[in-house]
Protein backbone atom coordinates (compact mmCIF):
# COMPACT_ATOMS: atom_id res chain seq x y z
CA UNK A 1 0.00 0.00 0.00
CA UNK A 2 1.28 3.25 -0.74
CA UNK A 3 2.12 6.05 2.09
CA UNK A 4 -0.59 8.91 0.11
CA UNK A 5 -3.10 6.10 0.20
CA UNK A 6 -2.17 4.95 4.12
CA UNK A 7 -2.76 8.06 5.14
CA UNK A 8 -6.21 8.85 2.79
CA UNK A 9 -7.74 5.57 4.53
CA UNK A 10 -6.55 6.97 7.74
CA UNK A 11 -7.93 10.51 7.13
CA UNK A 12 -11.44 8.91 6.02
CA UNK A 13 -12.07 6.22 8.43
CA UNK A 14 -10.86 8.06 11.60
CA UNK A 15 -11.03 11.71 11.32
CA UNK A 16 -13.75 12.38 9.10
CA UNK A 17 -15.51 9.48 10.57
CA UNK A 18 -18.85 9.22 8.04
CA UNK A 19 -16.86 7.97 5.08
CA UNK A 20 -16.18 4.39 4.74
CA UNK A 21 -12.85 3.12 3.01
CA UNK A 22 -10.86 0.51 1.58
CA UNK A 23 -8.00 -0.38 -0.74
CA UNK A 24 -8.74 -2.50 -3.79
CA UNK A 25 -5.81 -1.42 -5.85
CA UNK A 26 -2.57 0.16 -5.81
CA UNK A 27 -3.33 3.52 -5.48
CA UNK A 28 -7.59 2.62 -5.50
CA UNK A 29 -9.76 2.83 -2.90
CA UNK A 30 -13.43 2.26 -2.46
CA UNK A 31 -15.42 4.47 -0.47
CA UNK A 32 -19.02 4.38 0.77
CA UNK A 33 -21.43 6.59 2.95
CA UNK A 34 -24.88 6.58 4.08
CA UNK A 35 -27.84 7.03 1.54
CA UNK A 36 -24.90 8.09 -1.41
CA UNK A 37 -23.52 5.92 -4.73
CA UNK A 38 -19.90 4.43 -3.56
CA UNK A 39 -17.25 5.93 -5.28
CA UNK A 40 -14.14 4.16 -6.66
CA UNK A 41 -11.09 6.77 -6.45
CA UNK A 42 -7.35 6.94 -7.20
CA UNK A 43 -5.31 8.30 -4.63
CA UNK A 44 -2.32 9.98 -6.68
CA UNK A 45 1.16 11.14 -5.48
CA UNK A 46 1.92 12.50 -8.86
CA UNK A 47 3.14 16.65 -7.89
CA UNK A 48 1.18 16.91 -11.66
CA UNK A 49 -1.21 15.13 -12.84
CA UNK A 50 -1.11 14.86 -16.73
CA UNK A 51 -3.30 13.96 -19.65
CA UNK A 52 -1.19 10.66 -20.47
CA UNK A 53 -1.16 10.16 -16.35
CA UNK A 54 -4.89 10.33 -16.50
CA UNK A 55 -5.24 8.22 -19.10
CA UNK A 56 -3.19 5.50 -17.95
CA UNK A 57 -5.48 5.46 -14.58
CA UNK A 58 -8.35 5.48 -16.68
CA UNK A 59 -7.20 2.25 -18.57
CA UNK A 60 -6.36 0.13 -15.78
CA UNK A 61 -9.64 0.31 -13.86
CA UNK A 62 -12.71 1.74 -16.05
CA UNK A 63 -14.80 2.36 -12.81
CA UNK A 64 -13.11 5.64 -11.44
CA UNK A 65 -15.35 7.86 -10.15
CA UNK A 66 -12.88 10.70 -8.88
CA UNK A 67 -9.15 11.04 -9.11
CA UNK A 68 -7.44 12.87 -6.74
CA UNK A 69 -3.79 14.55 -6.45
CA UNK A 70 -3.18 13.86 -2.57
CA UNK A 71 0.09 16.33 -2.45
CA UNK A 72 -0.94 19.92 -1.61
CA UNK A 73 1.69 21.21 -4.55
CA UNK A 74 -0.11 18.97 -7.01
CA UNK A 75 -1.03 20.85 -10.11
CA UNK A 76 -3.15 19.76 -12.71
CA UNK A 77 -2.62 20.65 -16.43
CA UNK A 78 -5.66 21.25 -18.48
CA UNK A 79 -5.36 18.79 -21.32
CA UNK A 80 -5.69 16.02 -18.26
CA UNK A 81 -8.71 18.12 -16.45
CA UNK A 82 -11.11 18.27 -19.97
CA UNK A 83 -10.06 14.33 -20.36
CA UNK A 84 -11.57 13.90 -17.21
CA UNK A 85 -14.70 15.94 -17.24
CA UNK A 86 -15.51 14.27 -20.80
CA UNK A 87 -15.23 10.71 -19.38
CA UNK A 88 -17.45 12.19 -16.29
CA UNK A 89 -14.28 11.67 -13.84
CA UNK A 90 -14.34 13.79 -10.94
CA UNK A 91 -11.21 15.52 -9.73
CA UNK A 92 -9.59 17.76 -7.16
CA UNK A 93 -7.52 17.13 -3.75
CA UNK A 94 -8.38 15.56 -0.78
CA UNK A 95 -11.33 18.20 0.18
CA UNK A 96 -12.58 17.69 -3.04
CA UNK A 97 -13.30 14.10 -2.46
CA UNK A 98 -14.31 13.76 1.10
CA UNK A 99 -17.04 16.94 0.11
CA UNK A 100 -18.10 15.06 -2.84
CA UNK A 101 -18.79 11.35 -1.78
CA UNK A 102 -20.72 13.04 1.15
CA UNK A 103 -22.64 15.53 -1.13
CA UNK A 104 -23.01 11.91 -4.05
CA UNK A 105 -21.43 14.27 -7.20
CA UNK A 106 -18.30 12.91 -7.39
CA UNK A 107 -18.23 12.04 -10.74
CA UNK A 108 -18.84 15.60 -11.61
CA UNK A 109 -16.57 17.59 -8.96
CA UNK A 110 -14.05 19.73 -9.98
CA UNK A 111 -10.80 20.98 -7.09
CA UNK A 112 -12.87 22.74 -4.54
CA UNK A 113 -10.01 25.54 -4.10
CA UNK A 114 -10.34 26.48 -7.90
CA UNK A 115 -14.14 25.95 -8.87
CA UNK A 116 -15.60 29.56 -7.84
CA UNK A 117 -13.03 31.40 -9.58
CA UNK A 118 -13.60 29.02 -12.78
CA UNK A 119 -17.33 29.75 -12.80
CA UNK A 120 -16.55 33.40 -12.00
CA UNK A 121 -14.13 34.36 -15.03
CA UNK A 122 -16.60 32.45 -17.66
CA UNK A 123 -19.72 34.60 -16.07
CA UNK A 124 -17.90 37.69 -17.20
CA UNK A 125 -19.69 39.46 -19.94
CA UNK A 126 -16.32 40.92 -21.16
CA UNK A 127 -15.18 37.44 -21.85
CA UNK A 128 -15.14 35.73 -25.21
CA UNK A 129 -13.25 32.56 -24.72
CA UNK A 130 -11.41 30.64 -22.00
CA UNK A 131 -8.54 28.24 -22.41
CA UNK A 132 -7.47 26.43 -18.90
CA UNK A 133 -3.94 25.94 -19.51
CA UNK A 134 -3.47 24.54 -15.85
CA UNK A 135 -5.64 24.26 -12.96
CA UNK A 136 -4.82 27.71 -11.78
CA UNK A 137 -3.61 29.01 -15.41
CA UNK A 138 -6.05 30.61 -17.97
CA UNK A 139 -5.74 32.32 -21.45
CA UNK A 140 -8.70 34.72 -21.25
CA UNK A 141 -9.33 36.17 -24.96
CA UNK A 142 -11.51 39.53 -24.25
CA UNK A 143 -14.16 40.70 -26.61
CA UNK A 144 -11.99 43.37 -27.78
CA UNK A 145 -9.91 40.68 -28.85
CA UNK A 146 -7.39 41.24 -26.24
CA UNK A 147 -5.85 37.98 -25.15
CA UNK A 148 -4.73 38.32 -21.54
CA UNK A 149 -2.96 35.23 -19.40
CA UNK A 150 -4.09 34.70 -15.87
CA UNK A 151 -2.63 32.70 -12.87
CA UNK A 152 -4.30 32.06 -9.53
CA UNK A 153 -2.93 32.76 -6.24
CA UNK A 154 -4.85 30.56 -3.57
CA UNK A 155 -2.88 32.52 -0.59
CA UNK A 156 -4.74 34.54 2.12
CA UNK A 157 -2.00 37.16 1.89
CA UNK A 158 0.04 36.60 -1.46
CA UNK A 159 3.51 37.80 -0.70
CA UNK A 160 6.74 38.55 -3.02
CA UNK A 161 7.74 34.98 -2.87
CA UNK A 162 4.26 33.91 -3.82
CA UNK A 163 4.58 36.05 -6.81
CA UNK A 164 7.47 34.98 -7.84
CA UNK A 165 6.64 31.21 -7.29
CA UNK A 166 4.15 31.47 -9.66
CA UNK A 167 5.92 33.25 -12.25
CA UNK A 168 8.76 31.08 -12.48
CA UNK A 169 6.85 27.90 -12.58
CA UNK A 170 4.29 28.79 -15.21
CA UNK A 171 5.34 31.71 -16.88
CA UNK A 172 4.68 35.25 -17.30
CA UNK A 173 1.16 36.13 -17.16
CA UNK A 174 -0.68 39.65 -17.17
CA UNK A 175 -2.35 39.38 -14.18
CA UNK A 176 -2.01 37.39 -11.27
CA UNK A 177 -5.62 36.94 -9.07
CA UNK A 178 -6.02 36.41 -5.32
CA UNK A 179 -8.71 34.22 -5.29
CA UNK A 180 -9.10 33.51 -1.99
CA UNK A 181 -12.20 35.44 -0.80
CA UNK A 182 -10.73 37.43 2.41
CA UNK A 183 -7.53 37.55 0.55
CA UNK A 184 -4.85 40.99 0.67
CA UNK A 185 -1.71 40.67 -1.38
CA UNK A 186 1.17 42.09 0.47
CA UNK A 187 2.94 45.50 -0.61
CA UNK A 188 5.73 43.11 -1.51
CA UNK A 189 3.47 41.28 -3.83
CA UNK A 190 2.05 44.29 -5.49
CA UNK A 191 5.57 45.71 -5.87
CA UNK A 192 6.90 42.28 -7.44
CA UNK A 193 4.21 41.88 -10.22
CA UNK A 194 5.06 45.30 -11.33
CA UNK A 195 8.49 44.81 -11.83
CA UNK A 196 7.69 41.13 -13.11
CA UNK A 197 4.84 43.29 -15.60
CA UNK A 198 1.49 41.76 -14.04
CA UNK A 199 -0.85 43.14 -11.65
CA UNK A 200 -1.61 41.20 -8.67
CA UNK A 201 -5.14 41.76 -7.46
CA UNK A 202 -7.97 40.84 -5.91
CA UNK A 203 -11.47 38.97 -7.03
CA UNK A 204 -13.94 42.53 -6.29
CA UNK A 205 -10.84 44.35 -8.52
CA UNK A 206 -10.95 41.88 -11.27
CA UNK A 207 -13.94 42.63 -13.17
CA UNK A 208 -12.99 46.28 -13.24
CA UNK A 209 -9.78 46.11 -13.94
CA UNK A 210 -10.45 43.77 -17.71
CA UNK A 211 -13.15 46.39 -18.15
CA UNK A 212 -10.44 48.45 -18.19
CA UNK A 213 -8.51 46.51 -20.67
Amino acid sequence: MKWQVRYALKNLNEEIGRIKAECIGDEIIRLSTANQPEVVAVISEAMTITKDLAQGYIVENQEIDFICGYRTQCVWEGDAIRLLQSKGIGWGNFGTLSAAVLGGNANIAEHKVFAFANRLIHQYGIVENVIREYDRIYQVRLKSGRDIRIGMVVDYEPTADSVRSLWERFGPMDIMWNINPNGRPTESATSVGRELGCVVITTESLKSYLHSL
